[in-house]
């Protein structure tokens, strides 16, 4: 008998002491996010991005995977398609899954401060990406200088009007950032200059469907347009279209963002620019920032991404 209890107990002491070593690993990564890289554990990194219906942003997070793949942490991506309420939803998700930073690309700036609140008052860092957040406060701020931009947009099209004519702004989604500062660069920029006059600043939302709309009942009242300043290019594209339809020609039109369809427009000559963003680098850069912060590091609070006027 003592030779068959002795193994038996043996055996089950072994089994006990590998299912405590299982236990172990598994309650330290459910500690606060804060603790995780501090620990030796992987680093989570939430994004949280306001629309993949829009090439941009599609680049934005190619830009974050392919870095986070380089700098060997785990990226979590949710789309809040364009949905204000849908973003604190998603957000407060990548919250319950204690991710160490979240990378947020408001779709309204306003609207997400209470949830990068919640987000910060538990220990999660967060950075802004292309887009700003009012009311709250934020490690970093990642983006192009959407004023400059609207700015280089508006000499562009001056330039090309010789200084006289009449324009039309598509804006953004109202109470995005990025709506707010391209068009103040630009009608800054265009009443600094004189001679040419905006007839109407009219919202598309950011999107091509709409912008084709918006621009076919704007041409339905007023044919009278030498020059159009769409806020992103797929509301530019949107308005390509619709200028064609009404068979208005030479019309010069700038975009924002320098996506592919974009830049294949201006070469093939229906569209005249397109401000150049480079939404990859905002990505990537939004990681590497991401990772300094959960390894403990400082970041600047605002970090900026080139600009370049994309033409023929």
């Amino acid at each position: 008998m003592k030779k068959i209890v002795t193994p038996l107990i043996g055996a089950l002491l072994i089994a006990g002491l590998v299912g405590c070593s299982k236990q172990g690993p598994d309650t330290a990564a459910s500690s606060a996010p804060a603790s995780d890289a501090a620990a030796g554990g992987a680093v989570k990194i939430g994004l949280s991005i306001s629309t993949l219906n829009n090439p941009f942003f599609v680049s934005l997070r190619k830009g974050a995977e392919d870095e986070a793949k380089k700098e060997g942490v785990t990226l979590i991506t949710v789309d809040a398609q364009n949905d204000p309420a849908k973003q604190q939803a998603s957000v407060e998700d990548l919250i319950q899954k204690k991710v160490n930073v979240i990378l947020i690309n408001p779709t309204d700036s306003s609207a997400v401060a209470n949830v990068v609140k919640e987000a910060t008052s538990k220990g999660i860092k967060v950075i802004s990406l292309d887009r700003s957040v009012n009311g709250a406060e934020v490690s970093s701020h990642i983006a192009s200088d959407n004023a400059a931009g609207g700015k280089m947009a508006a000499d562009f099209i001056v330039e090309k009007l010789g200084g006289k004519g009449n324009i039309v702004e598509l804006q953004g989604i109202p109470g995005s950032s990025a709506a707010r500062e391209r068009g103040a660069g630009f009608d800054d920029e265009a009443q600094a200059k004189g001679g040419v006059k905006i007839v109407t600043k009219q919202p598309a939302d950011f999107d091509r469907a709409k912008g084709l709309s918006v621009m076919e009942n704007i041409i339905q009242s007023n044919k009278d347009i030498q020059g159009v300043f769409a806020q992103n290019d797929e509301m530019a594209l949107g308005a390509v279209k619709a200028l064609q339809a009404a068979g208005l020609k030479d019309v010069v039109v700038v975009g924002f963002d320098a996506t592919e369809d974009a830049m294949a427009a201006v070469k093939a000559g229906t569209m005249s620019a397109t401000v150049q963003q480079q939404p990859e680098l905002i990505g990537q850069y939004g990681v590497q920032t991401a990772k300094k912060l959960a390894d403990g590091q400082t970041v600047d609070k605002s970090i900026p991404v080139p600009l370049n006027l994309f033409k023929q």
